[in-house]
Parts: structure tokens; C-alpha cells; sequence
């Protein structure tokens, strides 16, 4: 493969900050801030993938906020209609909005008392059924998702800021303000070239992407993305969950990267032992856990730093990818949009 052969997942990386920035420029469905959550017994956030992961710090702010949440991938509420009462404000997200699953939700589960459907697709069967539709704006993608992840994780703390009766214009300004950083990022590819090449030096690489709080989606989403563009196993860990089994594959040849805005007592003590144990360990953060390297994604709120982790993340794939023989983000054995159930 040459080395100049640029994939069309390369592409659609390079597109992210006009994404973003047409998301900023969206105006959301007024009939958000119209929504009393108090009317609702239950929110059920579900999608599938990507799309799951990108609900767990809005998950977690309403739970901080005191309102009855269940996040369940939406193949799991297949199998656990009773989730849905004629009381529950359901939201699913689904940048295609025809996943299997989610039309499958759709089609056979009781029906909520609300629907929020956020997706990237206005004439998906999700956005014909939902109440309340957001558009994720992130233009077309034709490989694993890139530009239509962050522009979910801005459209759901948007929507979670209307539905929380919260001014979105200093998240807005925190977005666009960081803007310049996210196209710094996506040009600046050799730290992450650097330790590729030396993970590939090892005869059993393997990654490992362990996250805390909001970062967990960065760690789950990640895991799943290098999965799909490289083909390289990896996994992905809520905190300390990786001592649990999993710290008996690190050592020599394991990459680990660790997401959180680097005050986690957890992670500080996974670091440190994890070096000892010959792993390389990198902190995708403002600051870095224990004395490992560190890919720099500023830490002045939750999503900036979610948006910019992601971003090395993105880089991590296609240097794994070229490592691995592959064409970044092409497919070999399924498709964009995942019918099949």
C-alpha cells in the first residue's frame, strides 16, 4: 500500500471541525425546553454501539440531578420490554437511525409516553417516529464513525441542556474556543505513529483503554472503533474494573491507555503499576497519571475533553490499521449500518 494512499476514514477525520461546527450552528427543536422531566417516571437512554457510549455522561448528569435513569444498549431492551411504561420519556440515539435493534425497539416495544430521537438521518425510520427529532448534522460518513460521534456527544449535551432547562451558549463557546485545538490535534499524528511502532515491535500487541466517570465513553467507544478501522484486538474498561481479570494480559507488548482529567486516585495507582509491569502507559488528558506519556486533551469541561481524547483515539486507529496491513476504516465483513440482528 503506498504511503500515500489516503482512506476516504482519513477523509472524513479531516472534516471534523466543519462537523462541529455545523452542529454549533443547529438550532435544537424548541420543544425540548417545553418537556417537564418531573411528568416522566423513568428516562431510558439506549442505542446501539457509539451511540450507547455516548450517553453515559448524560446518564450521568441526570442521575446527579436526581431523575429515575436506565442506559441499556438497545439490543438489551429487546430483551427487557418492561423497561417501557406509558410514563417513560424514552431517547434513543442512532446516527443511522435504522440499527437492527433500534428498529426493532421501535417496532415491537410498548410505546413511550415521549420519543426523543436524535440521529444524523431526518428520514430514518427513528426520526418518522419520534416525537422530538435532533438532527446531529455531521454531513455524510461512509466508514466507521469519526465526525458523527462528536457531533453526537455535542448534540446530547446540548439536548440534555434544554431538557434540564440550562443556557447552552457557554457550552457553545466552550465547543467553538476549542475548536483551533481540535484541528491542531487531527494534524498531529506522530506521537501516536511513535508508539505504534513500538507496540508492534512485541509479538502479542494488544490495547487496553481504561476510563473514569464521562471518559468511560471515550474507553468503550474507543475500543470499538480501533476493533472496526484496524482490526487490531482491543478492549475497553470502566476504572477499576480492568484489576479484575483483565491486569493478567498487561505487561510487555499491552498499550493502555488511560482517560479521566487526571485527579482520579484509581487511575494514578492503575498507572504506576502498570509501568512497573512493563506496559506502556499513556494519559489522554490534561494531565497525566503517575510519570506516563501524555496525549494532551484540555480539561476545562467534560465534553472539550471528550471531544479532543477521542481525536488521538481516531489517530491510534489508522497507525494500527497501516500496522496491521489494513486500509484504515475499511470494512471487511459487515457495512456502515448494521441491519442484521
Amino acid at each position: 500500500m503506498s504511503a500515500l494512499y489516503v482512506s476516504d476514514y482519513e477523509k472524513e477525520l479531516g472534516q471534523q471541525v466543519n462537523a462541529l461546527t455545523d452542529q454549533l450552528n443547529y438550532a435544537l427543536p424548541g420543544e425540548l425546553r417545553s418537556l417537564d422531566l418531573g411528568q416522566y417516571d423513568r428516562i431510558v437512554l439506549t442505542g446501539m454501539g457509539s451511540s450507547d457510549y455516548a450517553l453515559i455522561p448524560i446518564e450521568r448528569e441526570l442521575i446527579a440531578s436526581g431523575f429515575p435513569v436506565w442506559r441499556t444498549d438497545a439490543g438489551r431492551l429487546l430483551d427487557m420490554p418492561d423497561l417501557i411504561t406509558p410514563g417513560t420519556l424514552l431517547w434513543i440515539t442512532s446516527q443511522s437511525g435504522m440499527s437492527g435493534e433500534v428498529v426493532a425497539v421501535l417496532e415491537t416495544l410498548p410505546a413511550a409516553k415521549t420519543l426523543i430521537g436524535v440521529t444524523n438521518d431526518p428520514q430514518s425510520v427513528l426520526a418518522k417516529k419520534a416525537d422530538i427529532v435532533v438532527e446531529l448534522k455531521s454531513g455524510e460518513e461512509a466508514t466507521v464513525s469519526a465526525k458523527s460521534y462528536l457531533n453526537t456527544l455535542v448534540a446530547s449535551y446540548r439536548t440534555l441542556y434544554a431538557l434540564t432547562g440550562r443556557d447552552e451558549q457557554p457550552l457553545l463557546e466552550d465547543v467553538r474556543a476549542v475548536l483551533p485545538k481540535v484541528a491542531e490535534i487531527i494534524q498531529n499524528r506522530s506521537p501516536v505513529q511513535i508508539v505504534t511502532d513500538r507496540l508492534f515491535s512485541h509479538a502479542k500487541p494488544r490495547v487496553a483503554l481504561i476510563g473514569m466517570g464521562a471518559d468511560a465513553a471515550t474507553a468503550l467507544t474507543g475500543a470499538l472503533i480501533i476493533k472496526e478501522a484496524s482490526k487490531v484486538s482491543a478492549e475497553g474498561f470502566v476504572g477499576g474494573e480492568f484489576r479484575h481479570g483483565p491486569m493478567e494480559t498487561s505487561g510487555e507488548g499491552m498499550l493502555a491507555l488511560l482517560f479521566g482529567d487526571g485527579g482520579d486516585a484509581t487511575l494514578q495507582t492503575l498507572a504506576a503499576d502498570l509501568e512497573k509491569n512493563g506496559t506502556e502507559v499513556v494519559t489522554v488528558g490534561p494531565q497525566a497519571y503517575a510519570n506516563s506519556q501524555r496525549w494532551e486533551a484540555p480539561g476545562d469541561t467534560p465534553l472539550t475533553r471528550l471531544l479532543c481524547a477521542m481525536l488521538w483515539v481516531q489517530h491510534l486507529t489508522v497507525t494500527l490499521a497501516r500496522g496491521n496491513g489494513m486500509v484504515p476504516g475499511e470494512f471487511l465483513y459487515g457495512k456502515k449500518i448494521t441491519v442484521k440482528i
